[in-house]
């Protein structure tokens, strides 16, 4: 792998995501998993939706921040950590310190969802702002860092994360059996290299595909190519998916064979529609990408049994007349 030495990084394990489910055991949710013969009858296929809206602070990144903020030690869990974060991981990492009882620094971009930054701050967090870029955003983490001793914790380039974010997995292959294929969503690749860690254990038969937005498909694109490509300005309205592709989440996936499925934001919220329609749920953008994905490459899942990791539902509800219309157009 050009300009990349996996040996040398600390990639979690199968057994880390064994570990990770043990830890946050006493704090997060075991989700549900819902059928709709609508939605099979759309696909083809037979799907099982693992709910992660339904996770605390309304989605999957619970997971992965409590289990990191549970794994540090005492002597360096008091000195706090910090991230940053447009939203569900910012909420998220807040909430699991509150549940260990330490301070969490958030870097914040300008212009971020208005009802998310209100989350990460009523979970207890402070919120520092940046510029809207990812250069910016580093530099605060590492200012707060040198400032307060608090230890980062990155939405998923942390192994601790990529792994607590695969117990999702894990529950849905022991709820659901044997499984052909299992769809979750991609933006800097937490949940997808976590689940592809749980699905090459539990079931090295079942193939997993990521789906994202044709306008950051900088997954798609590097999994094509055998190497990130980092040089991208996404575009899209799915604003949890906008992250760059991690190292560590790149190495995994493309170990793993796993594929990229991309599709448009209008087909994404054709689907958000569907999912709440039919299985009554309220889910955002970045986790109905999946519905959206089995639905255009509906050939590839023809009558499999199929999981499906819903993501999130923390949904701007002032956004939704301009999203539907957006739907309504295409």
């Amino acid at each position: 792998m050009r300009g990349m030495n996996a040996a040398a990084m600390s990639l979690p394990t199968f057994d880390d995501v064994l570990a990770a489910a043990a830890r946050i055991a006493p704090h997060a949710h075991v989700t549900p998993v819902l059928r709709s013969r609508a939605l099979d009858a759309l696909v083809g296929a037979e799907l099982h939706f693992k709910c992660e809206n339904l996770q605390r602070v309304g989605a999957f990144k619970f997971r992965g921040a409590c289990n990191a903020v549970w794994a540090l030690p005492e002597d360096v869990a008091r000195r706090g950590v910090v991230t940053h974060s447009s939203g569900n991981h910012g909420a998220a990492l807040a909430l699991a310190a509150r549940t260990r009882g330490i301070a969490c620094h958030v870097v914040v971009p300008e212009g971020a969802v208005r009802s998310k930054l209100a989350a990460i701050e009523g979970y207890g967090a402070a919120l520092h702002f940046c510029a809207p870029n990812i250069a910016a955003r580093e530099a605060a983490c590492a200012q707060l860092q040198a400032q307060t001793g608090a230890s980062l914790v990155h939405p998923y380039a942390d192994p601790q994360v990529i792994a607590g974010q695969g117990t999702a997995a894990l529950e849905l292959l022991s709820h659901a059996g044997a499984l052909d294929a299992l769809v979750v969503p991609v933006g800097g690749g937490g949940l997808a290299s976590g689940t592809t860690l749980a699905a090459a254990a539990l079931a090295p038969a079942c193939r997993v595909f990521v789906a994202e937005p044709a306008g950051a498909d900088d997954t798609a694109r590097s999994l094509a190519r055998g190497e990130r490509v980092t040089d991208f300005v996404p575009d899209t309205l799915c604003d949890g998916l906008r992250g760059t592709l991690g190292e560590q989440d790149f190495v995994i996936l493309r170990a793993h064979g796993v594929e990229a499925l991309t599709v448009t934001d209008a087909e994404t919220v054709a689907a958000m529609r569907l999912l709440w329609t039919r299985l009554k749920l309220v889910v955002e953008p970045s986790s109905a990408v999946v519905l959206a994905a089995l639905h255009k490459h509906r050939e590839r899942f023809a009558g499999q049994r199929v999981g499906v990791i819903l993501s999130g539902g923390n949904v701007d509800l002032d956004a939704l007349p301009a999203l539907f219309a957006l739907a309504a157009e295409e």
